[in-house]
This record gives structure tokens, sequence and C-alpha cells, in this order.
């Protein structure tokens, strides 16, 4: 049985239904990322973990208990939230031993268990000051301690690095990832960066409209997206138009070339238009035996990034783009040049019509 097990969450504010019979099944010590645009349910699900918001129907257990009835407090939960939420008028130290306090933990304990705390988040020698004279990237690990201080069963982080600046946040997410596996807690982490879920993820659940579009490893979520909204919504996406020519043979035209689909056609009729999803980095100036196909296309744009260099071309009515390592020694593309492009139809997705 899952660690925590939800089934058929739904819940509404009015007539508005912001979560749509949710399903979700995560091992103890599991990673677990939410992963939609701002007003999926991704966060009105983290709250009903937690037991801020209730379902209107459906089960939430943890460790085999049924949660839904007790109140916030009794879930033996850790919460992280956006905005840090530290007492300003408590020490770090103070902060971290709060929930050991109100518990009734000895002091003894909570000195001890304060000091682990820091030393996990490399902030003991910072015990004695106060949240304004830290860094936002030290808030949320002195929020972080105070979260695991009380040894939870479960971790929840509601988009805690999005208040913080890029290299920040690319470091404190890595080591997020490293105390939970240190800890082996299981963690479920709500974030609208594809990044961050991509990297550092168990799994993930990608979010549309109250409703799970797709669950499943970093590696699949990325390269087998189970619908239009997860192809589009995770990574960068070449959308091409095409018209099917021999469904049986998976024969379509692609902007005026007769490409063979390694994906099957069986559902679709002659002279259908269907959709192909084309990831950037699967397209090369350069043929391989993995990209034996090509087809010209003519440079619309071309952008130097320093190490990449990223260039847009026209194919038929639509627009691709792709991005290839700087080599000095190699001119780039320029406006207006007629080029060829290769890549392996088993890249192509078909993603409807």
């Amino acid at each position: 049985m899952a660690f925590l097990d939800i089934k058929n969450l739904k819940k509404s504010f009015g007539a508005n239904t912001v979560v749509h019979d949710f399903n979700l099944a995560v091992e103890k010590g599991e990673f677990i990322s939410f992963l939609g645009p701002s007003g999926c349910g991704k966060t009105t699900v983290l709250r009903m973990i937690a037991g801020f918001e209730t379902p209107d129907q459906g089960i939430i257990k943890i460790n085999g208990q049924d949660v839904v009835d007790l109140k916030p407090n009794r879930r033996n939960i850790g919460m992280v939230f956006q905005a840090y939420a530290l007492f300003p008028n408590m020490t770090v130290a103070q902060n971290v031993a709060f929930g050991l306090r109100v518990s009734g933990t000895p002091k003894a304990e909570i000195t001890t268990t304060v000091k682990e705390m820091l030393g996990l988040i490399r902030l003991d020698h910072l015990a004695d000051r106060f949240p304004y004279q830290m860094s936002g990237g030290q808030q949320q690990r002195v929020a972080l301690a105070r979260a695991l201080a009380t040894k939870p069963q479960v971790l929840l982080l509601d988009e805690p690095l999005s208040a913080l600046d890029a290299k920040i946040r690319i470091s404190l997410r890595e080591e997020i990832r490293l105390i939970q596996r240190q800890l082996g807690i299981t963690t479920v982490f709500v974030t609208h960066d594809q990044e961050e879920a991509l990297s550092i993820s168990d799994r993930i659940v990608v979010m549309h409209e109250g409703k799970a579009d797709q669950i499943g490893t970093p590696f699949d979520i990325y390269n087998r997206p189970a619908s239009r909204f997860v192809a589009s919504f995770v990574g960068t996406l070449n959308m091409l138009e095409a018209k099917v020519l021999d469904p049986h043979n998976n024969i379509v035209d692609l902007g005026g070339n007769t490409v063979t689909l390694a994906e099957s056609l069986a559902a679709y009729r002659k002279s259908d238009n269907i959709t192909l999803a084309l990831r950037p980095e699967a397209i090369s100036l350069e043929a391989s035996p993995a990209r034996s196909r090509n087809i010209e296309v003519i440079v619309q744009d071309v952008h130097f990034l320093g190490s990449v260099i990223r260039t847009r071309v026209k194919l038929g009515g639509d627009q691709l783009s792709f991005d290839s390592f700087n080599n000095p020694a190699i001119r780039p593309p320029q406006h207006g040049d007629k080029i060829t492009v290769y890549f392996s139809p088993s890249d192509l997705l078909v993603l409807g019509k």
C-alpha cells in the first residue's frame, strides 16, 4: 500500500470546481512534484493534504490512516510556504524550535534537535540572528529546518523557491533534494517551474484544469507526453501541421516533404490534418545514423547565446527552432540561408487532429 494515498479527491469553491477526481499513490521516501500553471489546482491539492482545505469528496491516507477528518496539527505534516512565514520576533533557533515547544517536547531534546537541524541546513553559526538579518535563501532554509524539526511523516513545499533569484533557486533546490534523500522523507513539492520539477523529482504530476493530465518520471513526462497540454507545457516544443497521405503506412506531408512516421496513423484517414510535435534538441545540422531524415528549410532568425546558437527556420507555413553548440571554427547560419536540417521520424510525436 502507498504511504500517501489519495483517491477520488474533489474540491469546489462555489460553482467553480478546482480539483476533479484526483488520484495519486506516493511511496515512502518518494519526491513528487505537482507541476502546472496558475489556477490548475496543484496548491489546492497540497492544502487538502495539509488539512487547510477540506475536500468535498475523496480519501487522503497517510501510512494507512485516513486523515481527512483530522486537524492540520494532528496529521504530522511539515509545511514550507512560499513566503517563509518565519516569526520576525524570534531568532533562527527559536523559529526552528517553535513546533517542538508547542508539542511539549522536553527542553533538552529541543536543544539537541535544533542543533541537528541547523547543522543540516548549514546555518548553525547564525542561530542567534533574526529573520530580517538574513537573505531570502537563508530564511527559506530556516523554514525548511523548522518544518523538519518535528520529524513529520510527509513534507509539503508550496512553491518555496519562487521568490528567490535564479542562482539561489538552483542551489537551494539541490540542497532540498539532498536533505530529502538524506532523511528519506516523503515529499510533495508544488511548482510552476518545469526545470525545477524535471531536475529534482522522482515523479511529476502534470496538472491542468484541476486534473492530473499525466503522472510519470521526468524522463517519461518530457519524452513521452500523454496529451497535447503536457507536450506543450513541459519543455520547448515545435508544433507542426501535417496532412495524412497514407494512414496505413504512416506517411504524411510535412511542409511539402513526404515523411514516414514511426508512430501509427491507423486512427486517421487520408487527407486528415494532424499536429506533430518535435523537440528542438531532436534537430541537427549534421546527419547521423540516428538522424537520417533531412529537409530543406529557410533561416528566419539566428540568436547567439554564448555556448549555444539558437536558430529559427521556416518549414512550409510553420516555424522550427533548434539549438546547436557554438563552434568558433564553423560559421553559423545567416538570415535567408537555405539549409538542410536532420532529424529522426521517431522523434515526431502525433498530438492529434
